[in-house]
């Protein structure tokens, strides 16, 4: 208040900025609106409307050395808007019925039958048209191969922890030192009771965790935070790195058998929901056997294939050619309406979520076989094995926004701190090859344009007549 004598009277005056109540509630709504807009520009949950897990985890799980790692910042994701926003059920009721599900799988489903023996590779390395034999699987009699017919070089206590992890696993693996170990966060109080987190790691990886004091090398048995570290003697597997982290990838269902659900997540990504939550919206209501990302930006295989080809993601190109008029030769076509309830050819396989049921299971050996057969590339293989094989897939493939939500993707290692021993041994093993040149026929083959991926290439171009 301000006085003021006035012909002898002391008057006061309240300010005008207080005398008019219409100006006070817009102040109000204007500092509002604008901390709601800063609120929601920062939030990682744009995409994604959840019940926070009760009385979450919030002591850090690991503590690293300092020296670990060179790339502690996520990626940016590349969108502010949400067209498919994702909506979690209550922590504790997802619990309980993920709980359920899982103590009452024993009395449902069929199961697949593994061929058995000995082989000169880890899968077989079978034929185009024996791995076609084994698409329709209807008659249920009938053994499919999936990996291990050479053993899984890991130790016995991992075995044992492995068989032991029932209901609900969470898959990683770094081979050659190309990542580094992440924890999870946004985990429910109840979590690390009903999810195991293995991480499958190489010699190469292994001696990193040592050099950096992450693990240390008196106890047989590692765990770095929530991750049970499996070390696998890959010099017994394959001479590429990435195919020996492909059997995690889709092997996880015959690595852990006695889990119901899993979750793959590549090492480059660090998962920021929880999980149980993931798998109840993603697979659970959806009745899904498989949940995966669409691709960012590609729908048709054959624009992943070139773009495998012009980045170089893969060495051979002659040898995508190869693997594209196999595919095309057998039936691959471009994306369509004909497709639906496929709504993409491509996905982003950086993370997988799995019923572990025989459609999912056969799924993943059928990939299993295609990628030993021609590269680690998965998303080439991904739309013919899904249209070709029966019974047909349940697939949820959700939006990317709703994937840039659920994890955080950083960097790989680009390069390595000297001194850790073995790193010279696998490097040497792993050496980057040469991009090898597409012949000269990659278009032309005997003056036919396109060769046996003719007519898929003008469906895609929409420019295919009957």
């Amino acid at each position: 208040m301000m006085g003021y004598h006035f012909m002898g009277k002391v008057t006061t005056s309240t300010p005008l900025l207080f005398k008019s109540k219409l100006l006070c509630f817009s102040l109000f709504y204007l500092f509002t609106a604008l901390f709601l807009a800063l609120y929601a520009s920062l939030s990682q949950s744009k995409c994604l409307f959840r019940s926070s897990p009760f009385d979450p985890l919030q002591t850090p799980l690991f503590s690293y050395p300092s020296s670990y790692g060179e790339h502690k910042y996520a990626l940016p994701t590349h969108r502010s808007t949400c067209s498919s926003p994702v909506f979690f059920t209550d922590y504790w009721t997802v619990l309980k019925e993920i709980r359920d599900l899982y103590r009452n799988s024993s009395l449902a489903s069929p199961v697949l039958s593994y061929m058995q023996g000995q082989a000169d590779s880890f899968g077989g390395n079978f034929s185009t048209q024996k791995r076609i034999s084994y698409f329709d699987h209807e008659n249920s009699s009938v053994e499919v191969p999936c990996g291990f017919l050479k053993k899984f070089p890991i130790s016995n206590y991992d075995l044992v922890e492995m068989e032991n992890c029932n209901g609900v696993v969470i898959v990683s693996a770094i081979f050659n030192d190309h990542d580094k170990i992440r924890q999870p966060r946004g985990l429910g109080s109840k979590t690390l009771d009903n999810v195991c987190f293995f991480m499958f790691i190489d010699d190469v990886t292994l001696n990193g965790l040592y050099y950096h004091k992450v693990i240390s090398k008196e106890s047989p048995q590692h765990k770095v935070g929530v991750w049970r570290i499996v070390r696998v003697s890959s010099k017994d597997l394959y001479d590429n790195p990435a195919m020996n982290g492909v059997i995690p990838k889709y092997l996880v269902h015959r690595l852990f058998p006695n889990t119901k659900f899993s979750i793959w997540i590549d090492a480059k990504l660090q998962l920021i929901i929880d999980p149980l939550l993931l798998i109840h919206t993603l697979i659970v209501s959806e009745n899904a056997d498989i949940a995966i990302s669409k691709h960012p930006f590609y729908v048709h295989t054959m624009d992943e294939a070139m773009a495998t080809a012009r980045w170089k993601k893969w060495w051979d190109v002659d040898a995508l050619k190869t693997q594209m008029e196999t595919y095309c030769d057998n039936g691959l076509r471009p994306w369509s309406r004909k497709k639906l309830p496929y709504t993409s050819d491509v996905p982003d396989s950086a993370m997988i979520l799995r019923k572990h049921e025989l459609s999912s299971n056969l799924f993943s050996c059928l990939m299993f076989n295609e990628l030993e057969a021609f590269n680690p590339r998965d998303q080439l293989a991904f739309a013919y094995v899904r249209d070709h094989m029966k019974p047909k897939l349940k697939l949820n493939m959700f939006e990317v926004e709703v994937f840039e939500q659920v994890a955080m993707e950083y960097r790989h290692n680009l390069k390595h701190i000297g001194g850790a021993g073995g790193r010279e041994e696998g490097s040497k093993r792993s050496k980057i090859k040469r991009t090898k040149r597409a012949g000269s026929d990659l278009l032309y083959v005997n003056g036919s344009c396109c060769s046996k991926c003719q007519k898929y290439l003008l469906e895609m171009w929409g420019e295919y007549h009957k």
